[in-house]
């Protein structure tokens, strides 16, 4: 049954509100980290005689993210979000100070990937903060901050960036960032201190598969994510090889990732099994639609239509706004738009979004056509991103709300990561044509996978069959089919 606000979910709106505003907060500083790096890494490259390490640099948070994630979510399951946010804050911090500090490049690259560790964990224990404070119902309101509070920061992350860099030093993008972050995690971790794992998990929704959290503290479940992680980092670097190197080290990258994945994820996600596996692939096949199809905008604009890559940032700029203002509009809905459709809608929007782009790119359309079908690409992110993480807490018992959300994240990390080096290498196939090809090329790629996240899209909810009667005329316990 769709969850209903209640007079109690609003009271604990109310109570809950610093806290909402100080995970926002969290959410918002992670994403103009990670912005404002991109406008600030060049200066740092020439400073540190770093060019060799560039891409590292880049690849570095991705890949040790996967581990946050894994193991975060384990451990937030076992003990509570406490102690796992406490340790994710700090790992993020003393990456912030390392890498803002550091002398050299490979010490940069170092800290990145000890702030990539915090990040990672930072999202999935917030995750588990909000299944264990927020009603049901106020989980798509949560999100939609989470949603905004990503988005925003790439409306005023790299002109603040470039500001810091110029009137001051690029190493104040880093400490920055690491100053605030204390006593805003503070005002969270005061909440939630006494928050243990729960000691009678309610059950998840009828046909959910969860993941069996005994499972999660393994140190085998580690060292996938250790492998993933690996792989992660191979596929960043893959495009600093040569041509043959390029092709080996992404095939080889794609092999693994989606070896370590299958061991991260709910049983039946590569199949896009219906209910909870299908959820976390929906948001693998998403990620890599959109985030594969991101890049090669801008590229395309500066490129082929001679527009300075200010002007070329206003395209992603638009998306921001309109993914931005549909989150806002599914969080007011609430359960008025049931999360299945959301989900729904969501995906075919972006599909057209994306294949729209990409007609737009084959045909040397005028700017205007191709900035507005970016646009709608993301409102239809805005839509759906919000209600894949409601429905996979709402699929999950209490104690493997971490565990699930992990895998959600991992999904979309490794989604955007594999698509990103496929259209790179799907890119540089092309090129030798000129003119739109490649770019359409990669446009087509994404649209592809946009489609599937479409279709996986109709599996995010159990099916529910004819239910037999028992002799008392109640339906059996088997009136739920699993497929």
């Amino acid at each position: 049954m769709p969850a209903v606000v209640t007079d109690d979910a609003r009271a604990t709106w109310a109570r809950l509100r610093t806290t909402t505003w100080a995970m926002c907060a969290l959410v918002f500083l992670a994403a103009f980290e990670s912005l404002a790096v991109t406008t600030v890494m060049p200066t740092v490259s020439l400073e540190l005689d770093g060019a060799a390490l560039y891409a590292v640099a880049f690849a570095a948070p991705l890949a040790s993210g996967v581990v946050g994630m894994v193991a975060a979510g384990a451990w937030a399951d076992r003990v509570g979000p406490a102690r796992p946010l406490l340790a994710a804050a700090l790992a993020f911090v003393a990456g912030l100070l390392v890498a803002g500090t550091a002398p050299t490049m490979a010490v940069l690259a170092g800290g990145r990937l000890l702030q990539g560790l915090g990040g990672g964990a930072l999202t999935v224990v917030s995750y588990v903060v909000v299944a264990r404070l927020y009603p049901g119902a106020l989980h798509p309101r949560v999100f939609a901050g989470f949603s905004a509070a990503w988005v925003i920061p790439s409306l005023v992350g790299p002109p603040v960036a470039g500001f810091v860099t110029e009137r001051a030093d690029w190493r104040w993008v880093f400490l920055g960032v690491a100053v605030l972050v204390p006593p805003i995690a503070a005002v969270v971790l005061a909440r939630v201190r006494s928050v243990g794992p729960p000691e009678h998990p309610a059950p998840p929704e009828p046909g959910a598969e969860p993941v069996d959290d005994a499972s999660t503290t393994s140190a085998r479940r580690i060292g996938w994510a250790a492998l993933a992680a690996l792989a992660v980092l191979v596929l960043g670097v893959s495009g600093e090889l040569s041509s043959a190197g390029t092709v080996a080290a992404s095939l080889g990258g794609v092999a693994v990732a989606l070896a370590a994945l299958s061991r991260l994820v709910p049983p039946g996600t590569l199949r896009a099994a219906r209910g909870l596996p299908a959820i976390v692939a929906d948001r693998g096949l998403l990620a890599g639609a959109f985030f594969g199809a991101e890049v090669y905008l801008p590229y395309l604009l500066t490129r082929r239509y001679d527009v300075s890559p200010t002007f070329a940032g206003v395209t992603l700029t638009a998306a921001a706004l309109t993914w931005a203002g549909a989150a806002w509009v599914q969080g007011r809905l609430g359960e008025r738009l049931p999360h299945a459709r959301a989900i729904r809608v969501g995906t075919v929007v972006v599909t057209l979004g994306i294949a729209g782009t990409g007609v737009g790119a084959a045909t040397h359309a005028p700017i205007p056509v191709l900035v507005a079908a970016w646009a709608v690409a993301g409102f239809g992110m805005g839509l759906t991103y919000a209600r894949q993480t409601v429905l996979v807490l709402r699929y999950s018992s209490g104690r493997a709300a971490g565990t699930n959300s992990s895998a959600l994240s991992v999904s979309d990390s490794i989604g955007a990561s594999l698509s990103l080096a496929v259209t790179g290498v799907l890119f540089a196939a092309f090129s030798a044509r000129g003119g739109d090809a490649p770019y359409a090329a990669c446009f087509a790629l994404t649209s592809v996978l946009a489609a599937g996240a479409a279709l996986v899209a109709v599996r995010v909810t159990p099916r529910v069959v004819s239910a037999p009667q028992d002799a008392g005329g109640s339906p059996t316990a088997s009136s739920v089919a699993r497929t």
